[in-house]
């Protein structure tokens, strides 16, 4: 059986899947990878499920060895990739020949993801194999560890994708949450126009956002009872810091709810380093299911949408349609223009 062999591991790197879903009543948040959007990128390039297994590294390093030739692929944060010592394409897949020894490092901060051809076989613990580190499940990866590779049914590398632009912060869409009113208009209307930076204490149950002006404050914030609340929640904390709840936050909270950002926008968040500039932004419920749906849509969509690095001319329908040698091309394009 195929394995990867940890070498050397930096703080922050574990077994990632889409998490666990169905347990907030028993008080365990979905966890899974922070940014999901990266395992279904991971999964379009090696044409198989986006529930299978993979490594994230949290701004950290990873040294491993594959004892089987094998496929990857990498996506999420870059980081400087290479196998035995050439270096790899990020956003991109791969292909491992035995013995292959694959370093991870450079990391600008966010989440990366090494996904392998089959998907990482590690053991499964309420139907998922992720780790959940805030309520005991699973554990960091360290050195001189080995985990199995599960069988790989793909044999495609050298396929790329552009990545859903989401490493420089930008506008988080939000909706209102049942406390949202409690902060008055003049509150929200300076929320909205306020450009809140991200703080570097950060983890995978929570991002603190700061900002040069006043907190935001509500007068009921202490009678609030706790309730369920679920990743994408902004909770104003008793600094009046808006806090980010992620994917191994707490299930209920008493904590005032300014507003819940959209799932598809989440990634934004996580993979936006540190110091990087964020806004916020209110829209309706019925507006915001049909963000979510497209994203949804898009995501299933990406596997069509990847491409190969280096084009096969077999592959190309047209092939006198394409730049080949120093811009030349059949000449449409010079006929029309003189046209």
């Amino acid at each position: 059986m195929a394995e990867i062999i940890l070498h050397r591991t930096g703080p922050g790197v574990t077994l990632q899947d889409m998490g666990r879903k169905g347990y907030l009543a028993q008080g365990l948040s979905r966890g899974g990878a922070a940014d999901i959007l990266a395992l279904a990128e991971g999964a379009a390039l090696l044409q198989q499920d986006a529930g299978l297994a993979a490594i994230e590294i949290a701004g950290s390093f990873v040294s491993l060895e594959v004892t089987e030739p094998a496929r990857i692929a990498l996506t999420g944060a870059p980081m400087r990739a290479l196998c035995d010592g050439a270096a790899l394409a990020w956003h991109a897949s791969h292909a491992l020949p035995k013995g292959a020894l694959l370093e991870l490092s450079g990391s600008a901060g966010g989440y990366s993801y090494v996904h392998f051809g089959g998907g990482i076989d590690g053991k499964q613990t309420l139907g998922a194999r992720s780790a959940h580190l805030a309520a005991g499940i699973g554990q960091m990866l360290e050195g001189r560890e080995s985990y199995p590779i599960g069988a790989d049914r793909g044999s495609r590398v050298g396929l790329t994708f552009a990545p859903l632009p989401r490493f420089d912060g930008g506008v988080l869409r939000l909706v209102e949450t049942p406390q949202t009113h409690l902060f008055g208009e003049e509150q929200l209307a300076r929320f909205i126009d306020t450009t809140f930076s991200k703080d570097a204490r950060g983890n995978r149950m929570g991002q603190r956002l700061v900002s040069d002006g006043a907190g935001f404050e509500v007068a009921a914030g202490l009678t609030i009872l706790s309730e369920t609340i679920v990743p994408g929640d902004i909770q104003v904390t008793g600094d009046g810091a808006p806090f980010v709840l992620l994917s191994e936050c707490q299930t209920t909270g008493g904590y005032p709810r300014i507003g819940t950002v959209l799932p598809g926008d989440l990634p934004r968040l996580v993979q936006a380093r540190a110091g990087a500039e964020l806004r916020f932004c209110f829209v309706p419920l019925e507006e915001a299911v049909a963000l979510e749906r497209a994203e949804a849509k898009r995501r299933a969509g990406l596997r069509s949408a990847a491409y190969p690095m280096i084009r096969d001319p077999h592959d190309m329908a047209d092939l006198l349609a394409y730049q080949l040698i120093s811009g030349v091309t059949r000449g449409d394009d010079l006929e029309r223009s003189a046209s």
